[in-house]
This record gives C-alpha cells, structure tokens and sequence, in this order.
C-alpha cells in the first residue's frame, strides 16, 4: 500500500469496483459487505453531532445517516473506489440505481461538498442552500470542526447555555450559569453530553439539575 498525503493508493490486488447491498455507518460511511466505504466529496454531521432548529436541539447527525440508509435500501450500490483515507475506508463515488449517493445527499441537505477534497458537489449544496433544505434550515458547525473542537462543543448560541453533564455511573446532571460546578464542566459530546436551551428541555432529555 502506497500512502500519499492523508490518503493510501489502493492496493492493486483489490477491486476497484465494489457492488452490493449497504448499510449506513453514519451520514457519510456505509459498508458493502466486509468493506468500509466513505463516500466521496461530501461530509455529513457526525453522529453525535446536534443542530439547531426551529430553536430546539435537532440531531443532525442521527438524521444524517437515517436519510443515507434510506438512500441505500432502495437498491444494491456500485462504488467505485479512488483511494483510501487514513482509517484504513475506501473513498469511493458511490451511486444507487445509476443516481449518485453523495450529490443525493447533498442536494437533500443531509451534507455538505467537501470543498478541501472536491468541487464536484458544490453545485448540489448551493441548490439546498437556495431551498433551505436539511442543514440550510438549521444552525450548526461545520462536521470538520465538530471534530477538531477536541472534547468541546462550542455553545450553539447564547440562549442555550444550559450544560447537559454525564458523570459517573451515567448520572445525567445538568448545570445552570451561575451554579457552583457550572464554569468546571466541560462537554464532552463523544458521551452524549450537550448543551440545553431550557431546563423542560434538558429534563426531557434525562437530565436533572445539578443540587448546587
């Protein structure tokens, strides 16, 4: 295996055509088979990441992957592979029943032209864009940044700076501004923490308030 940059040149003795029945891993990753498929072009929220919308937390990311397996089960897929990332994924342009996955995607709204990569699905995202499609009819960070914010996720906006916290045992606690814990919690959004715009809404969510 050759590796160039972020990416591996596929290993010649593999199939650069895989076809066959997928599954969505999230918004932008399925599998065909034994094999890791990332699609093309695109970047779809992660799966633990969340939106605004409509001014209520949406999860974008969990809807994401729901509209790519919606995508996927309409019929058996072809990929055809142009390298590999540093997970060790095919990246591949990916169609079902001759239409392509990722500008499905982002035409929908489900995800965005991966412009550090390609150009290739601009056009779809500034159609969704014009519609207020998916994502365009939210508030949301970039999935790139999600990722490299670390073990953080910057507040959404500032009327939701209720602190939704996991603590041992898989306590859900949330932290109001002005409570004794509230500048030291972090959010960690990997364990399924977040952020709230209200208390109704933390509590319907599992959270408690913090006793002090």
């Amino acid at each position: 295996m050759l590796i160039f940059g972020l990416f591996a040149l596929p290993d010649p003795g593999r199939a650069t055509t895989i076809e066959g029945h997928a599954q969505a891993i999230d918004g932008d990753t399925l599998t065909v088979g034994d094999r890791k498929v990332r699609l093309f072009g695109i970047d779809a929220p992660e799966l633990d990441q969340t939106c605004r919308r409509s001014g209520r937390s949406w999860a974008c990311g969990t809807s994401a992957k729901q509209m790519l397996a919606d995508l996927v089960a309409s019929g058996p897929v072809r990929c055809d592979v142009m390298d590999l990332d540093r997970y060790g994924r095919e990246v591949a342009v990916c169609t079902v029943r001759g239409d392509d996955i990722g500008a499905l995607m982002v035409r929908q709204g489900g995800a965005i032209a991966y412009r550090k990569y390609s150009s290739r699905y601009v056009p779809a995202e500034t159609a969704a864009r014009r519609e207020g499609l998916g994502l365009w009819a939210a508030t949301w960070i970039a999935p790139e940044e999600f990722r490299h914010s670390g073990d953080t996720q910057p507040v959404p906006d500032a009327d939701c700076p209720i602190k939704g916290n996991i603590g041992n045992g898989g306590r859900r606690i949330y932290h109001l501004p002005g409570q004794a814990d509230y500048s030291a919690t972090r959010i960690d959004t990997r364990r399924g923490e977040r952020w709230f715009c209200s208390e109704a809404e933390a509590r319907a969510a599992g959270f408690r308030r913090a006793a002090r």
